[in-house]
Order: structure tokens, then C-alpha cells, then sequence
């Protein structure tokens, strides 16, 4: 059994594609400058994969998206695993027919004859002004898509063991990682973590608090702020958006009462709207209070950066929505 290390999310990343390239011939990198020649990534989540395995294996792509997916899609018919990268979440949206037509239904539409095991591993969150072309997060697009599956790590022993289930898994993946948490450090025990298993990240009796990839981390900020002023806040890090781990999140709820939704993405239409109507259903006569939810501005996420800040949930807000929660 390999000791625990500590290492960032992006050195996580990096070492579960150089772990999972080593375990299975079939498993495949290619994106925008993966390679080494083109220095393993904007981010270096695949610095060293090329020269270790070769560029037959890890291949720089042109500036394309709908190709990157399409090829992925067509190796994976053909046996590989391949791991497609998405610079940023936003330029998803270009390969939206071959992800949404293709990859997600080809199971369905041969009669289960055809898997389509593929990652598409993209970047995406507000915190370095990038504007509103590169900061979305449309997490709920592909939710909404039958036959894909979403994650969104929160840490880097996340990263790892969910990025190696995925590249595992026998149905498309879509792997979110959110940019300011890229070199967020912490211990890396290299198991494989389940896909659609949340996992609650600190225990609380008073309200729960449901949150995924950087908003994991400002719900626990917030939690430790309500805990000076005698409220307990459990958290609940989603871990795996499509599908969510209903009984994990309804078990939490049905012991506070209480609930509060928390995502970066924009409030309207977002993910948090389906875990609360879901939360209401099964719950109905055991809330406390009803089911409340917090994410972005409906607006493109702002270039200016008090602007950005305002737009992103943090600790504060998730503390004082908690704290209309808990008051009668």
C-alpha cells in the first residue's frame, strides 16, 4: 500500500492520468498542449505524461474542441479510454452535439452495444479575472444530460480517487476542476473513490450545508464561523453531482431539519434547484424551515474584480443565509 502524500490538486490530477496510463495501455491524454513540448497543459495537470509515455499516447491537439471530443468519442468505440482536456469549461459548450448527441446517448441508442468511456477533464471558477467567457460553471447542462456522469472534486485525495473511478467508468465523464483550488494542498492516499457518493466533511445537528468543488471549502469557513455563535453546521461535499447521492444528502437533512444549497454556478436553474425540490418531496413534514439555496448573480461572471468577488458566493453570505435558517 502506497503511504499518503501530500500534493497539490493539480499534482493529484497529474498523478492519477500518470497512474491510471500505467495500469491500462488503453487510457489515452489528448487535448490543447498536453504534451511536453508544449509544457503539459496551461496548468501542468499533464507535465511529464508525454515524455513517460509517449506522444502516441498523450497528443497535442489543434485548437478545437468539437475534434478533441470527437476523436475521444472515436477512439473510446474503438477500445480506448481516452481522457479528453477541455481548457476551460465555457469552451465545452463548442462540442456540445458530440458530448450531448453523441457521447451521452450511444449507449442508449445501440441497445447497450456501445460504451462510450471517455473523461473530459475541464477547468473553470471565477477568482482570477478572467471574464465571462472562462469562468462558467455549467455543471447543470450536462446534469440535465441522460447518460453522463458529472464530478467535481473538492481536495486532491478527491482529485486522485475520483479522476482514476472515472477514467474506470464505462460511461462519459465530465471532471470539473475548479482553477483557484488548483494548488490547494492536502494528503493523497491514492484509492479509487466511488463515483455518485457524497461524503459529509464535518458533522453538525443544526442545518445542513450542501456544497461541491470551491464552495466545499467556503461552506466549512462558514461553519466554523456559526460554531463561535453556538449554531452546528453540518457539511455535505456533493463529490459527484450526476448522479448526487440522494441518500447521503436526505440522511443529513432528515437529521437538522434544515438545508441550504450552496454553488458557484448562477442560482437560477442551477443544480441547487433540483437537490431542494428533491430535499421538499421526501421531506415534506420534517423540515424545519424551507429548503434555501445560494450561488452566482444571474449575470456573465464580471471582469472586475470586486465585481467577481461579489458574484461568488463566500463564507460570509453561506454564514448569514445559515443564520436566517436557524432563526425562527
Amino acid at each position: 500500500m502506497t503511504a499518503p502524500q501530500k500534493m497539490t490538486i493539480v499534482e493529484a490530477i497529474n498523478r492519477a492520468l500518470h497512474d491510471a496510463m500505467a495500469a491500462d495501455p488503453r487510457v489515452l491524454v489528448i487535448g490543447e498542449d498536453v504534451a511536453d513540448p508544449e509544457e503539459g497543459g496551461v496548468f501542468g495537470a499533464t507535465k511529464g505524461l508525454s515524455t513517460a509515455f509517449g506522444e502516441a499516447r498523450v497528443r497535442t491537439a489543434p485548437i478545437a474542441e468539437q475534434a478533441i471530443v470527437g476523436a475521444a468519442i472515436g477512439a473510446s468505440i474503438g477500445g480506448y479510454r481516452p481522457v479528453a482536456e477541455v481548457m476551460m469549461m465555457n469552451f465545452t459548450t463548442v462540442a456540445m452535439d458530440m458530448l450531448h448527441n453523441h457521447a451521452a446517448k450511444l449507449r442508449f441508442m445501440s441497445g447497450g452495444q456501445t460504451a462510450v468511456p471517455i473523461v473530459v477533464r475541464t477547468t473553470t471558477g471565477a477568482g482570477f479575472s478572467t471574464g465571462g467567457q472562462h469562468s462558467d460553471y455549467l455543471e447543470a447542462w450536462f446534469a440535465h444530460m441522460p447518460g453522463m456522469k458529472v464530478v467535481a472534486p473538492s481536495t486532491p485525495d478527491d482529485a486522485y480517487g475520483l479522476l482514476r473511478s472515472a477514467i474506470e467508468d464505462e460511461d462519459p465523464v465530465l471532471f470539473i476542476e475548479n482553477i483557484p483550488s488548483l494548488w490547494t494542498p492536502g494528503d493523497v492516499t491514492f484509492e479509487k473513490h466511488p463515483l455518485g457518493k457524497a461524503r459529509v466533511t464535518r458533522v453538525g445537528t443544526d442545518l445542513t450545508i450542501i456544497a461541491h468543488s470551491l464552495m466545499v471549502g467556503h461552506a466549512l469557513a462558514a461553519a466554523v464561523e456559526l460554531e463561535g455563535e453556538g449554531i452546528s453546521a453540518e457539511v455535505v461535499d456533493l463529490r459527484t453531482i450526476a448522479p448526487w447521492d440522494r441518500e447521503t444528502v436526505l440522511a443529513s437533512v432528515g437529521k437538522t431539519g434544515r438545508a441550504l444549497v450552496v454553488h458557484e454556478a448562477v442560482k437560477a436553474f442551477g443544480i441547487g434547484a433540483e437537490i431542494a425540490a428533491t430535499i421538499q418531496e421526501e421531506l415534506w413534514g420534517r423540515l424545519r424551515r424551507p429548503v434555501k439555496r445560494l450561488g452566482g448573480a444571474y449575470c456573465p461572471v464580471p471582469f472586475s474584480k470586486p465585481l467577481e468577488t461579489a458574484f461568488v458566493p463566500q463564507p460570509a453570505d453561506i454564514a448569514a443565509m445559515a443564520r436566517d435558517l436557524i432563526a425562527d
